[in-house]
């Protein structure tokens, strides 16, 4: 502000409020006023994981079931395994599998290709062709799977795997084993917390882990079984476990 073209009242009066704001602000009694804290807490908790597991008698046994040729005719190679995968899923089907429990796994054609030496040269030459069609079976009567071990070893298939066995719906076991394995965390919470001379409050955080079920598969070489006997299954069971990782108040 350029003081020098200002009126003589004008600057007077200037003055006069400049001095009463620095009056009143040396003797006004801030030191007397409450202006209150500023404090930074965090709430107390406990992070504590659960688990709950539970066996259950395996419903499904799946298993694989392919035929594979060679020859240097390609449709004659296509046709030879179709017709022998066409053999196999009708015996199948009349052991009683539904067509909704036969899928088509894996459908390969190709040529080999034949390494031959012309003079000091390799090359390259078609060889014959390969053909392989896979197909997976699902049996929802595991008390009939060594009955249907025993046909697929005697169906004309080249390579037979399984039974592999599992659950067939978990979801409900699945309900079961989460509402334990909250329970478990809890049990382990409160030990924690009464032995730090606390409590146990509301629960802050529940994260859900994956659901295990691991079973075992059998793979038998049915080619060498000969043509005696029934292949001896046995269906077991599955351990289902349910994780979780569960924060709790603390106070």
């Amino acid at each position: 502000m350029n003081f020098s073209k200002l009126p003589l009242q004008a600057m007077i009066l200037v003055l006069f409020t400049t001095v009463i704001i620095l009056l009143l602000s040396y003797l006004f009694p801030w030191r007397n006023i409450n202006w209150g804290n500023l404090t930074y807490s965090y709430q107390k908790s406990v992070t504590v994981s659960g688990m709950s597991e539970k066996k259950e008698a395996n419903q499904v046994a799946s298993y694989s079931a392919g035929v594979s040729t060679y020859n240097d005719s390609k449709e004659k190679a296509i046709a030879e395994v179709n017709d022998k995968i066409s053999a196999i899923t009708k015996a199948v089907k009349d052991f009683g599998i539904a067509e909704t429990d036969i899928q088509t796994q894996n459908l390969s054609i190709y040529q080999n290709q034949d390494y031959v030496y012309e003079g000091d040269r390799q090359k390259y030459k078609p060889g014959q062709w390969n053909v392989l069609n896979t197909v997976t079976i699902n049996l929802k009567d595991v008390k009939r799977a060594s009955d249907l071990a025993t046909l697929l070893a005697g169906s004309g298939a080249t390579n037979v795997y399984g039974p592999s066995f599992s659950i067939e719906d978990t979801k409900e076991i699945e309900k079961s084993l989460l509402g334990e394995a909250i329970n478990d965390a809890r049990s382990k919470a409160d030990i924690i917390a009464r032995s730090s001379g606390k409590r146990l409050g509301e629960v802050l955080n529940v994260a859900e882990g994956g659901t295990s079920s691991p079973y075992p598969v059998l793979k038998a070489d049915y080619g060498r079984m000969g043509g005696g006997g029934s292949v001896p299954v046995e269906p077991g069971s599955t351990n289902i476990q349910k994780t979780v990782t569960v924060t709790f108040e603390l106070k």
